[in-house]
C-alpha cells in the first residue's frame, strides 16, 4: 500500500464521519447510539473482524504456528461463532476495535522507515490514537455507549466534535497529496 493511499483512507473515513455529525440529523443521533447493541452492526463489524483475523490465521508462516494452522482456525472460528450466542453485549464495539488493530498493520507498514516524508506523523500519530482507543473500547466497550450519550446530550457538542474530525480529515487529505 502506498503511504498516500494509506493516508486518504483514515482522511475519507474521518470526514464520512465528521459530515455526519456535523449535519446533524436525528437520524445519525439514534444510529450512533444503537451501534453498541446492534445486532446487525454486530454481524458486520464482529463478523467481518472475525474474517480478516482468520484469513491472516491461515496464513501465517511455518515460523508462528504455520504447522497448526488448521487447529488455531478451526479453534478461534469456533470462538468467533459462539460469540453471537454467549457475548452479545456490544459486541460491535468489540467488533470495530478488532477492525481497528488489524488496520493498523498496512497503515503503519506504508509509513514506516520513511524519513524523507515527515508529515506522515499526522497519519502516524492518529492511527496510535485509534489503536490506544481501541484497546481500552476492547476491554470497556460499554465506555463507547457512555461516550454517545454524553456528545448527542447537546446539540453543539457532536457538531464541533464532528467539525474536528472533518477538519482532521481535510488534513490528512491535503497531506495525501504532499508526499
Amino acid at each position: 500500500m502506498s503511504l498516500a493511499l494509506a493516508t486518504l483512507i483514515p482522511a475519507a473515513l474521518l470526514l464520512v464521519l465528521g459530515l455526519a455529525l456535523l449535519s446533524g440529523r436525528a437520524m445519525v443521533a439514534a444510529l450512533a447510539k444503537q451501534f453498541p447493541r446492534s445486532t446487525a452492526a454486530a454481524l458486520v463489524f464482529f463478523g467481518g473482524a472475525a474474517a480478516w483475523f482468520l484469513y491472516r490465521v491461515w496464513h501465517l508462516p511455518e515460523a508462528d504456528f504455520g504447522n497448526h494452522r488448521t487447529l488455531l482456525a478451526i479453534g478461534f472460528g469456533a470462538i468467533a461463532a459462539l460469540s453471537f450466542k454467549y457475548v452479545p453485549d456490544f459486541l460491535a464495539v468489540r467488533g470495530l476495535a478488532i477492525l481497528v488493530l488489524l488496520s493498523a498493520s498496512p497503515l503503519l507498514g506504508a509509513a514506516y522507515m520513511r524519513y524523507e516524508a515527515p508529515q506522515r506523523l499526522f497519519m502516524v500519530s492518529l492511527v496510535y490514537l485509534a489503536i490506544a482507543l481501541a484497546l481500552y473500547l476492547g476491554a470497556v466497550p460499554y465506555r463507547l455507549r457512555d461516550f454517545v450519550e454524553w456528545l448527542f446530550v447537546r446539540p453543539t457538542r457532536s457538531r464541533v466534535f464532528g467539525a474536528l474530525l472533518v477538519s482532521y480529515g481535510a488534513l490528512l487529505s491535503y497531506v495525501a497529496t504532499t508526499y
